[in-house]
């Protein structure tokens, strides 16, 4: 089915026009399936030809028919194309840019599901650590965010409940000054050792069993900064009950179990009623690979795209529980190793915007929204089309009505820098801070 893209993109301004009001062609694509007439989410994956199209496949037949029908309604072909997706669709993004590098002139991945399948992997090994003692209560998650916002909030020379050192918080923060005494659970005060060993889990690098495509070999683990954010830790990582099997009720479940149960019965086993706390990769390792193989966009190697003349704006948000800017980070970094930091700043750009869930959402401690809505669209269309890469982005926070009054803003910076504010100048503009090292 060949859809519209007439919402407003991913962290776009209230004040920014539709893409379609801007001169742009729209189009998109629902990669063949309707999760609405399915009996769970993930039952499309049963469908061999359903699975490749949400893979990759669709995505490339929409581009293809898009540029058709464009072509045959202007009398000419679009002067530039691009991709632009959040989530699921940067990861799609992603493999437009590895598996199709001609396609596109410029492509926008904003928190990408790069590493599909090892998160998912990992997803499934944290919920046996969950039900096996290791889960961690709201209350207990809150005790979390204090501790972490103790040690980190003024890192980046301004406590306001934004962890702006989203990396250099990993060295300084330690769970373990939370142990209850001798060990045991003994109430919300503190954690036992096993919800210290799960939290541990959780915010380290996990080894696969084996190596996945590309030869990744580990999912990076999730960074602190959003514990008790909407769609933080207790929602994405937590849930508001330990995980069980079968799920009776999804909204008390993390995402973190809902997807990884899902991915388990319907893409790696292939089996509904496969018990997935039971799960144990080694025992389908060759069809945990081609999952890999068809999904995962950890390719280093852009040289093709860049040959293309190819743009890349890739995002990631600091205090995401569903996809991890570290995986982002880790991802950046393989290709400058692959690549070099010389070619690599010819043609990408990677931003990333401290205390923002997954969705971009964020709050401080006063209660207001972080500031976290850009033109990516604009940053990218200019740069194709003067040369000029964008080196700091501004993001706001706006009203939602005209005169779209800007109420805060800061700067959106390039990893590894981050947000550092000044110390005298008004926190609610973006002049008060300097992108500098974590």
């Amino acid at each position: 089915v060949l859809i519209t893209g007439l919402n407003p993109l991913r962290d776009a301004r209230p004040d920014t026009p539709v893409p379609v009001a801007r001169g742009f062609a729209t189009w998109g694509t629902d990669s063949g399936h309707d999760n609405k007439k399915l009996s769970e989410p993930r039952a499309f994956a049963l469908n061999d030809e359903s699975l490749v199209n949400m893979a990759y496949a669709a995505y490339k037949k929409t581009h293809d028919v898009g540029v058709r029908i464009a072509t045959a309604f202007y009398g000419r072909a679009p002067a530039k194309t691009y991709f632009f997706g959040g989530s699921e669709g940067g990861r799609e993004a992603l493999m437009m840019a590895q598996r199709f590098p001609n396609d596109f002139d410029g492509i926008v991945s904003v928190v990408p599901v790069a590493h599909y399948t090892g998160v998912n992997l990992m997803r499934a090994r944290l919920a046996q650590l969950q039900a096996d003692g290791g889960w961690i209560d709201p209350a207990k998650v809150k005790l979390i965010r204090d501790a972490v916002n103790a040690a980190c909030d003024k890192l980046d020379g301004l406590a306001d409940g934004v962890i702006g050192a989203y990396e250099k918080c990993m060295s300084v923060f330690d769970v373990g000054t939370l142990r209850c005494p001798n060990g045991a659970d003994t109430g919300d005060t503190c954690l036992s050792d096993a919800q210290i060993e799960a939290d541990r889990f959780v915010h380290r690098p996990f080894a696969y069993p084996f190596a996945l495509k590309n030869g990744v070999a580990a999912f990076p683990g999730w960074n602190y900064g959003s514990e008790v954010q909407p769609g933080g830790m207790v929602a994405s990582i937590t849930g508001t009950a330990p995980p069980k099997f079968p799920i009776a009720s999804a909204k008390e479940q993390s995402v973190a179990w809902n997807n990884a149960d899902g991915f388990v019965r319907y893409l790696f086993v292939r089996d509904a009623n496969f018990n997935s706390l039971t799960f144990s990769p080694e025992k389908f390792a060759g069809r945990i690979r081609e999952i890999s193989e068809m999904f995962d966009t950890t390719d280093p190697d852009l040289s093709p795209f860049q040959a293309h003349g190819g743009k890349l704006i890739l995002k990631g948000n600091g205090a995401d529980y569903q996809r991890s800017v570290l995986q982002e980070i880790s991802y950046y970094n393989a290709v400058l190793a692959k690549m070099g930091k010389a070619r690599v700043d010819a043609f990408v750009r990677f931003f990333v915007t401290p205390g923002v869930n997954h969705p971009g959402n964020g709050v401080m401690a006063s209660g207001a929204p972080v500031p976290a809505k850009v033109d990516l669209l604009g940053a990218l269309d200019a740069w194709a089309d003067t040369g000029k890469a964008p080196d700091m982005l501004t993001q706001v926070t706006e009203d939602r009505q005209p005169p779209f009054k800007i109420t805060a803003s800061r700067p959106m910076c390039r990893h590894p820098l981050a947000p550092r504010y000044d110390g005298k100048g008004d926190p609610n503009e973006a002049e008060s801070f300097a992108c500098a090292a974590q």
